[in-house]
């Protein structure tokens, strides 16, 4: 896959400090990547930067290979955490007019309104003024004027922020609609669950620098600790401190423990099939919340790709 946007080098300073430090990296077409970082870590300057908001001080972004331009903005939707609507426009009235900024016809910012406002259950609402409804709503039709010009690149920033679970349900399936239909998304949220099951790689920002850009599959691999459970069929761990090579984490329903290092996996199983049959076993795998709690509570070096 050849890449749609690229950044080389990218820093933005204020008053002295750069609040996104020489980062680099590339979404490729069809690629959905998390953007990720606590609070000020430099997530919202970048993306500031990738739609022309504001200009590097440093470096370089690319868009299918040339130099990024106020031209490629039609390429580009972007759904800012902060809502940016008219309050006093009609919703119809305001998804026509920004959807023309988008280089669409006025008879196609309309048919397209029309057919976002029915898949997200807002066409009773078309007629009202952006201020009679709801923060929810709000979001929903802040979410229609990301999507409806169709743009190759999807910007969304904390995109269920505001959403009761009903309605962060539909954007989640439309999200996953778009991802499957191949469009690249940079996807921003302080929800590492979200980000796990939408995703296919990371990169995480910690004061301006990228510590980690690398899929998610990499990651849990090179943060694993040697961790496992099995369930027997009597539930019954007793045994386990009969067993060499092991620190026992949790002994309950399932028995949870660490396989120290000079001993293989193959020594452990063969010592507990003595005591009883195994009726499940697994690697327990770091979630992405607990990988990202550890690069930014530890303030570790980049991590490279493998």
């Amino acid at each position: 896959m050849s890449n749609l946007l690229e950044l080389k080098n990218v820093s933005k300073i204020y008053e002295g400090k750069k609040a996104v430090d020489n980062v680099s990296f590339q979404l490729e077409k069809g690629q959905i990547v998390g953007l990720l970082g606590p609070n000020g870590a430099g997530k919202t300057s970048l993306i500031r930067m990738i739609t022309s908001i504001t200009l590097p001080d440093e470096g370089q972004i690319f868009f299918h290979g040339q130099p990024l331009s106020p031209s490629h903005q039609k390429m580009i939707g972007y759904m800012p955490e902060e809502r940016g609507l008219y309050k006093k426009m009609t919703v119809l009235e305001q998804l026509v007019y920004l959807l023309r900024l988008r280089g669409l016809s006025s008879l196609q910012a309309k048919e397209k309104s029309l057919e976002w406002l029915k898949k997200l259950f807002l066409e009773d609402w078309k007629n009202n003024q952006v201020n009679e409804l709801s923060k929810g709503m709000q979001q929903k039709v802040q979410f229609i004027l990301t999507v409806a010009h169709e743009p190759e690149l999807l910007i969304l920033d904390e995109p269920f922020s505001g959403l009761d679970p009903l309605n962060a349900q539909i954007i989640e399936n439309y999200i996953s609609e778009l991802k499957n239909q191949g469009k690249t998304i940079l996807f921003s949220t302080h929800r590492m669950e979200q980000a796990e099951n939408f995703c296919e790689q990371i990169a995480l920002i910690n004061q301006g620098k990228l510590m980690i850009n690398d899929t998610i599959q990499n990651l849990k691999r090179k943060f694993k600790k040697n961790q496992f459970k099995l369930r027997t069929p009597s539930q019954n761990y007793d045994f386990a401190s009969k067993i060499e090579g092991i620190q026992i984490l949790e002994q309950n329903k399932e028995l949870i423990f660490e396989i120290l290092p000079s001993f293989s996996v193959k020594q452990i199983l063969i010592q507990i099939l003595e005591f009883d049959e195994i009726h499940h076993f697994e690697e327990i795998l770091p979630s992405l919340n607990e990988i990202f709690i550890q690069t930014v509570s530890h303030q570790a070096q980049p991590i490279k790709n493998a």
